[in-house]
């Protein structure tokens, strides 16, 4: 089993729905368990900010797949969720779902680069990760409490 963490976002439709059924999916990829899963979070839109706010959360999963057949299971579950890749970077999305890490793997491959390059600058990641995983450490980057301490945090904010 390797430890692995998932960062879940939505805009369009019912973001908080979106994300929750995302939590019920998450659980039932096969030879995975989800661990852990973050409170959801608003955050203002990142990269295209002309859209409207995110709904975010990170889950923590063990898995017996390796890293590109996680992924895999990951966009499968994007796209019955309605996510449609059409190559817009950052835009509106009914759900997004990136692989952050798993354990301390570097890969760097056409598709999947982990950590995640964007990962130690992303607070709408690193609030939610650091909720339920402050102590692990992100290979190459450091501990998430840390990385946490080096962003601007004011525009994500928990949701009750």
């Amino acid at each position: 089993m390797q430890r692995a963490f998932v960062a879940l976002g939505s805009n369009l439709g019912d973001p908080q729905r979106q994300v929750e059924l995302a939590f019920d999916a998450l659980a039932a990829v096969a030879s995975t368990q989800l661990v852990a899963r973050s409170s959801l979070y608003r955050s203002a839109p990142w990269g295209v900010t002309d859209q409207p706010a995110f709904v975010n959360a990170v889950v923590e999963l063990e898995s017996r797949l390796p890293p590109r057949d996680l992924l895999d299971a990951l966009l499968g579950i994007e796209r019955r969720h309605g996510r449609i890749r059409d190559g817009l970077r950052w835009g509106p999305r009914t759900l997004d779902l990136d692989l952050l890490a798993c354990g301390d793997l570097r890969v760097d491959e056409p598709g999947l680069v982990l950590p995640h390059p964007q990962l130690a600058r992303r607070a709408f990641v690193l609030v939610p990760l650091a909720e339920i995983a402050p102590d692990f450490v992100v290979a190459g980057a450091g501990r998430v409490r840390d990385l946490l301490d080096a962003v601007d945090v004011g525009g994500v904010v928990r949701l009750d």
